[in-house]
């Protein structure tokens, strides 16, 4: 099973900034779609941003305007840059990695975000 390893969590205050990383050294980073996904407590895991393996980006409408996923090929690193944050932006973040051709699927084990107000 392929690893992905989150960091860039912690605790900020509302209007603040974070940015978070996912680093997945195991998989072809350049031919996989990244995507960063957040959940709450009893509540299904949502998407909120990806990047394709061509660059190609899409946000879930929340967050538009605040937050900047990129990827770094060299670094087989993707990034989500946060900003304004607001208290319902805290949640348990997870990256997604994508193969573009066998659809395999690798989960990060999730990092911690939480935006007092």
């Amino acid at each position: 099973q392929v690893q992905l390893v989150e960091s860039g969590g912690g605790l900020v205050q509302a209007g603040g900034s974070l940015r978070l990383s996912c680093a997945a050294p195991g998989i072809v980073f350049s031919l996989n779609t990244m995507a960063w996904y957040r959940q709450t407590p009893g509540k299904q895991r949502e998407l909120i941003a990806d990047i394709t393996s061509g660059g190609r980006t899409s946000y879930q409408e929340a967050v538009k305007g605040r937050f900047t996923i990129s990827r770094d090929n060299a670094k087989r690193t993707v990034y989500l840059q946060m900003n304004s944050l607001k208290p319902e932006d805290t949640a348990v973040y997870f990256c997604l990695a994508t193969d573009d051709y066998t659809n395999s699927r690798s989960w990060g084990q999730g990092t911690q975000v939480t935006v007092s107000s």
